[in-house]
Formats: C-alpha cells, sequence, structure tokens
C-alpha cells in the first residue's frame, strides 16, 4: 500500500513539474514573438529611415536645395587640370602612369 500512495505521489509530482516545464516553454515562445515583431517594426523604421535619406540626399535634390535657397557653392580656386567637376575622371592618362592615392 505504501509502495502504491508513493508511486502516485511521484506521478503527482512528475505531472506537475511537466506542466509547469510545458508552461514555461509557452511563455518563453510568447516572449520570443513579441521580440520577433519588435524587430520587425524597428527594421521597417529603418528602412523608412534610409530612404528618406536617400530621398533627401539624391544629386537631384540637392541641386534643387542649392538653387532655391541660392547658395553659392562654386570651389574658391579654379579645378585642377581643366577638369569642369570635380568628380571627372581623368580619361586621358592611361591608370598605370597615374600617381597611387593612398
Amino acid at each position: 500500500m505504501v509502495k502504491l500512495l508513493i508511486c502516485t505521489l511521484s506521478a503527482a509530482a512528475l505531472a506537475a513539474c511537466v506542466l509547469q516545464l510545458r508552461q514555461q516553454r509557452l511563455e518563453v515562445n510568447y516572449q520570443t514573438a513579441e521580440l520577433h515583431d519588435r524587430i520587425r517594426e524597428q527594421q521597417a523604421k529603418l528602412w523608412n529611415q534610409q530612404l528618406q535619406i536617400a530621398i533627401c540626399t539624391a544629386p537631384n535634390a540637392i541641386t534643387k536645395t542649392v538653387d532655391t535657397h541660392d547658395l553659392k557653392m562654386v570651389p574658391q580656386a579654379p579645378l585642377p587640370r581643366g577638369r569642369t567637376h570635380w568628380i571627372d575622371v581623368d580619361s586621358a592618362t592611361p591608370p598605370a602612369s597615374r600617381p597611387a592615392r593612398h
């Protein structure tokens, strides 16, 4: 009789432990899903901010801003070797004879 009582109490204790572990697993899964949702929201917000930055820093937007605000954005000294824009590439000089930039 005592053995049966011990087995029954042990089975009840094991069942309670299993139920507690299952509850903890459900709570952790819920928290994980919430964190994933927050990550998705933050990523969407970041992408929107990156898009706004790209729109505001596009060359045509910068040109428009400079033109509408009448900013004097010309270099103070002439560009070297007859270049018309600062970004022009030296097409006459072959790449091997160009000076190395460090």
